[in-house]
């Protein structure tokens, strides 16, 4: 199967576009928003303090343990619901409204029973993360044809081997799209619990900002998470392109 490959003079472009509406909006009301060049020069800034780094691996950590609990339990879940297509059916519209509702009636809950910290960072995140990966994953399974299936059964497969053989090559690529999505959900579930539930991390230094109304630092620290988020999704993406070239 024959896959896009990323375009980088394309990119570039767009990027360029998206720098020179930045740099028209400060023209507009600099008061509201810093200049691309002042939001990179306090990020080179804020990068050598040691505070950014305590408060950068802070929510770091947080965001590894919430991808790890979203992502093991939405495939765990995801594969125990799409072996059951009745099960599938009736949960996927659940589901869907669940992750719909507005997370933010939640937060007083989370934060009862979990308190300021790490544990209520993590929750936010898993929140936010878990439902899309369950989902792709569930998808991906009830869309392997029935065809594997009876094949294997017919070369006397064991259940073991259907899963390893069958199952896991046939969902991973919708597994993959999952955990894409989801490390952007829990990335965004932890730094809004940080702006809510904790004293520390970027999400809590972003809060700051806004309420102190420091327009320079939350660029700064908005083009950080930016950052970092693409250099994740990059990641993921190059990862996924390369499962599927390698399977076509």
């Amino acid at each position: 199967m024959e896959t896009k490959q990323p375009n980088p003079l394309g990119t570039f472009a767009v990027l360029l576009v998206l720098i020179g509406i930045w740099q028209a909006v400060h023209l507009l009301n600099n008061a509201a928003l810093g200049s691309p060049v002042a939001t990179v020069q306090g990020l080179w800034q804020m990068m050598g303090t040691a505070s950014f780094w305590v408060d950068a691996t802070e929510t770091g950590q947080a965001l590894v343990y919430s991808l790890v609990i979203a992502v093991a339990g939405g495939i765990a879940l995801g594969l125990g619901l799409g072996a059951n297509r009745l099960a599938a059916k009736v949960a996927e519209p659940i589901l869907v409204n669940l992750y719909s509702l507005p997370k933010v009636t939640l937060y007083p809950l989370v934060l009862l029973i979990f308190g300021l910290g790490l544990a209520s960072k993590v929750a936010f995140g898993v929140m936010h993360g878990l439902i899309p990966i369950l989902i792709f994953t569930m998808n991906g399974v009830l869309q392997i044809k029935p065809v594997y299936f009876r094949a294997a059964q017919a070369m006397h497969l064991s259940r073991r081997q259907i899963a390893l053989r069958v199952v896991l090559p046939a969902v991973l690529p919708e597994v993959l799209s999952g955990v894409r999505l989801g490390f952007s959900l829990s990335l965004l579930g932890v730094l809004i619990g940080e702006m809510f539930a904790s004293q520390k991390g970027l999400g809590h230094q972003l809060s700051n900002a806004m309420n102190l109304g420091n327009i320079d630092t939350l660029m700064s620290i908005a083009l950080f998470l930016m950052l970092f988020a693409l250099l994740g999704n990059a990641l993921l993406s190059t990862f996924s392109r390369r499962y599927r070239t390698a399977g076509a």
